[in-house]
């Protein structure tokens, strides 16, 4: 397994709880962490807003007193860059709920709580 399958799944089970929870239509990966074969690509992305530290997964939905919910997917023994937690101590400061998952269950069950189920 990897980070990226781990998040193919959170997405995957998003798609299928969208009935239950519809806000699940608008979760969407942040690809700020891509890694661009082309330094061309990456240039551009760059001058588009592309940004180290934003985190993986955004629900922009509020719910428990949150304006959002920003998700950091991590895999195996990674661990979060001074981007990353700048970010994640920034998006908590201003009202969102940020969490750090190993995992797809980690995740799903992050969103469960969230959504009130």
């Amino acid at each position: 397994m990897s980070e990226s399958q781990e998040q193919c799944k959170v997405i995957q089970w998003a798609r299928w709880n969208e009935t239950k929870y519809p806000c699940l239509k608008w979760i969407f990966a942040v690809p700020n962490g891509a890694h661009m074969k082309s330094p061309r690509t990456a240039a551009k992305m760059k001058r588009e807003g592309m940004k180290n530290g934003i985190s993986d997964l955004m629900l922009p939905y509020p719910s428990k007193g949150y304006h959002g919910l920003f998700i950091e997917m991590k895999f195996g023994k990674n661990k979060l860059s001074k981007d990353q937690k700048e970010f994640l101590q920034y998006a908590e400061s201003v009202g969102y709920l940020t969490a750090v998952c190993y995992n797809d269950l980690e995740a799903i069950a992050v969103l469960t709580e969230y959504l009130g189920g």
